[in-house]
């Protein structure tokens, strides 16, 4: 009897952090079923001969919410390995929508009006899981789009009644699927909401073992403030908390990101606690006058009313004006932009630190956008593990796979194991590289020979193979899983910057 896939001598990177080892690996249905010596052929087989054979990759910071509907091989996210994404971050997410007209910025960063057409969670839930897609999909319901929903200015406080509708928009999204809440507080539709509004938001994620994603409410001048405010939400909820695109945004806090990181080592020892990090000194949001200052330079990822103007310059396009670079960004928008506010000391810190898991953040409807949409894991493997050798590469796959895997509680997902879940990465670790650039930001990386998704190919031959084997994943019904910060050589290495 054949099986249905069998990789001949792969040099396997299990996603635990162990030693590498050459081995066959046979799938059957979406289980791996051996890994060793196979003596069985298969349906297909795939002759690695020393190719790296890892853990399907877990994009924790997506906004692919519309994209795995309207593009569902999802060739930015299986290009580079990855076969499980998380949505709905920072606050933002296609359901609930129970406002007319169009929605607010940032919610525009996922589409216009006819875009948010699914008023509950279980109806986009439903579709997502009706259409199929490349990748594993795990959803956050967004606390803007509830606060779009339900009240009727997002610029105050939500009253007690306005909470209690929110807490039954949460209790339907978790029960349809929902993996937790996520929250935006850095942008304005929610930088009116407190702990007092968020907590009891919380309290109904927990009920069904959530988890809490936050994009803090301020990455530069108040960061230290910021996290606390946090972790006191998350505490005061009772559900795990996990930070999102964890950075030192300012000149103001720029080397401080060790300080930041004890913080959060310290929170984590006795509470879940977890954040994510991309490879870049740049960040991607909204294009807004009020968040120049600390910017060295902006570049329009879109504009709305000048769309010739993406992937340009502001500060070229505000002398081409005659005018000052906010006055540029106020004719610009509605629009997108590209701000370099990091330091790479603290970026490569924060990206070594144990605890770090990866995200993308990458914005897919960007006429222009972050090179980190296609670029992000490649780049770590290639540039940073290979080149600069800046950690193990058993590390960073750990920080890609088994880490995100545990802290979202995706059983049997993120190791490569037998009786596990049939996502796989096939990559060269001596090719790997990020070709997306900040000028041509829309480039598949180089090196990733296969990549496999619950047991089917869906990158082979340097483009997607049009499969959709990706599921709607739920969480375990553990509430503490996220794992302890462990010391590795990548401390060392964190530390030593």
């Amino acid at each position: 009897m054949l099986h249905d896939l069998v990789i001949r001598e792969a040099l396997v990177i299990d996603g635990t952090g162990a030693e590498p080892f050459v081995a066959d690996i046979a799938i059957d249905g979406d289980r791996v079923v051996r890994i060793g010596a196979v003596a069985r052929s298969g349906h297909r087989e795939i002759v690695a001969s020393g190719a790296a054979a890892s853990p399907g990759f877990i994009d924790v910071h997506t906004h692919d919410d519309r994209l795995a509907l309207i593009a569902p091989a999802m060739e930015p996210k299986v290009s580079q390995g990855i076969t499980t994404i998380v949505t709905g971050n920072c606050g933002i997410s296609l359901s609930p929508r129970r406002w007319n007209g169009e929605p607010l910025a940032p919610l525009t960063l996922l589409g216009g009006e006819r875009d948010f057409r699914y008023p509950t969670f279980s109806s986009y839930s439903a579709e997502l899981r009706d259409r199929g897609c490349a990748v594993n999909v795990v959803p956050l319901v967004g606390h803007t789009a509830l606060r779009a929903s339900v009240l009727d200015d997002c610029g105050r406080h939500a009253r007690p009644d306005e909470i209690r509708a929110m807490e039954a928009l949460v209790d339907e999204a978790m029960a349809a699927g929902a993996i937790g809440l996520s929250s935006g507080v850095y942008y304005p539709p929610a930088a009116a909401a407190s702990t007092d509004e968020i907590a009891p938001l919380l309290r109904r994620v927990a009920l069904r073992s959530g988890i809490y994603a936050t994009h803090i409410r301020d990455e530069g001048d108040g960061l230290m403030a910021s996290l606390d405010e946090a972790l006191d939400c998350a505490r005061q909820g009772g559900v795990p908390l996990q930070i999102s695109h964890l950075k030192c945004a300012s000149p103001k806090v720029w080397g401080l990101s060790g300080k930041v990181l004890a913080r959060i080592e310290r929170e984590a020892a006795t509470y879940p606690v977890g954040f994510d990090v991309y490879p870049y000194e740049a960040s991607s949001t909204m294009l807004r006058p009020d968040r120049l200052a600390d910017a060295t330079r902006v570049m329009v990822s879109w504009s709305q009313p000048h769309p010739d103007k993406a992937g340009q310059d502001l500060a070229e396009i505000a002398r081409c004006w005659c005018c000052s670079p906010e006055e540029a960004a106020s004719r610009l928008s509605p629009g997108g932009g590209i701000y370099y506010k990091m330091q790479e000391r603290d970026v490569r810190r924060i990206l070594t630190h144990p605890m770090g898991m990866i995200g993308s953040d990458g914005l897919p409807h960007d006429t222009h956008p972050h090179p980190r949409l296609w670029g992000t894991f490649p780049r770590i493997l290639g540039h940073y593990v290979r080149d600069l050798r800046l950690m193990p590469l058993v590390e960073a796959v750990r920080k890609m796979t088994s880490l995100p895997a545990a802290a979202f509680g995706l059983m049997d997902r993120g190791v490569l194991r037998e009786g596990a879940f049939a996502d796989i990465s096939l990559f060269d670790p001596l090719k790997i590289a990020d070709t997306a650039t900040f000028e041509v930001p829309a480039s598949p990386a180089r090196g990733i020979d296969t990549v496999i998704a619950n047991g089917e190919v869906v990158w082979a031959l340097g483009r997607p193979t049009g499969r959709r084997p990706g599921r709607v994943l739920a969480r375990a019904a553990s509430r503490n899983l996220s794992p302890r910060p462990r010391r590795s050589s990548a401390v060392n290495a964190a530390t030593a910057l």
